[in-house]
C-alpha cells in the first residue's frame, strides 16, 4: 500500500514516526510516569466489553493498544492494526512477536482517511494517544471520523484513550505547567526531535475537553458518547457507539 500523501500527515510528527528513535517507547513510559501501558490496559479491557470478534487498532504505532487486546482476548477474535507508518508496524509485529501473539494480529500499512475496509466491518475501533493528531487543527479530521463510522458495525464502539484537560482549574495548572517544563524537554532529550516534541507537548495543553470531544462525536454521527477520566482527568478514555 502506498504512503499517505505528505499532505495528510501529521506535522511535524511524520519524520518522527517514519523515522522511529530508538527510544520511542521509553519516552512514553518516561513521560507518563508508566501509567500509559495501565491506561492502555483499561482500554483493551474496554474495546472487548461488548465480546467484539473484530477489532482495529487506528494509529497502532509500535501496538501496544493491539497487543493489550490479543492478550486479553480469545484466538476466534480478528485483530487488525493499521499506522502509515512503516517502521511503527515493523517494530509493532516484534512486539507481537515477542508477546506471543504475534500469528494472531494482522498489521496493515495504511491511510486513516482511507481505511481499506468494507462498510460495517468492525465491531470496535480502537485509537491510543493518536485522535488528537487525527482531529487537533487537523483539516481532516471529520474524514477521519467519517471512515471509522463507515468501518464500524451498527452498535459498534469506538474506545479512543487520549489526553485531556482535567475539570479542576488547579490540577489543569499542573497537568499544563508539567507537559511544559518535563514532558517537551525530556521527550527532546531522548529522542532528539524538537519540532515533534514541541508539538505533542503543546498539542497536549490545548487539546479539546472532554465535552469538546463529545460535541466533536455526536456532530460525526455517533451516539451514546462516554468518558472516564484518568489520572484527575489530565488522561481519559471516550466510547462513542454507532
Amino acid at each position: 500500500m502506498e504512503s499517505p500523501p505528505a499532505s495528510q500527515t501529521p506535522r511535524p510528527l511524520h519524520n518522527m514516526f517514519t523515522a522511529v528513535p530508538p527510544h520511542y517507547d521509553l519516552v512514553n513510559r518516561i513521560i507518563t510516569l508508566g501509567l500509559d501501558k495501565r491506561w492502555r490496559r483499561r482500554a483493551a479491557q474496554t474495546c472487548l466489553e461488548n465480546r467484539s470478534q473484530t477489532i482495529l487498532d487506528l494509529g497502532c504505532g509500535t501496538g501496544d493498544l493491539t497487543i493489550h487486546i490479543a492478550l486479553l482476548a480469545g484466538e476466534e477474535t480478528e485483530f487488525i492494526g493499521l499506522d502509515y507508518s512503516k517502521p511503527m508496524l515493523e517494530r509493532a509485529q516484534q512486539k507481537a512477536v515477542k508477546a506471543g501473539v504475534g500469528k494472531q494480529i494482522r498489521f496493515i500499512h495504511g491511510d486513516a482517511t482511507q481505511l481499506p475496509f468494507s462498510d460495517a466491518y468492525f465491531d470496535c475501533v480502537g485509537i491510543s494517544f493518536a485522535f488528537r493528531n487525527l482531529t487537533y487543527k487537523n483539516p481532516l479530521a471529520q474524514a477521519h471520523l467519517a471512515e471509522v463510522k463507515r468501518v464500524l458495525k451498527p452498535g459498534g464502539r469506538y474506545v479512543i484513550i487520549e489526553s485531556s484537560q482535567p475539570e479542576n482549574r488547579l490540577i489543569r495548572m499542573m497537568f499544563h505547567l508539567y507537559l511544559r517544563i518535563f514532558v517537551k524537554p525530556m521527550g527532546i532529550m531522548l529522542s532528539g526531535n524538537t519540532g515533534a516534541y514541541r508539538y505533542l507537548s503543546e498539542s497536549a495543553r490545548r487539546f479539546y475537553s472532554p465535552l469538546e470531544v463529545r460535541d466533536m462525536l455526536l456532530k460525526a454521527g455517533f451516539r451514546d458518547i462516554q468518558y472516564r477520566a484518568l489520572l484527575f482527568g489530565a488522561a481519559g478514555i471516550h466510547v462513542a457507539f454507532r
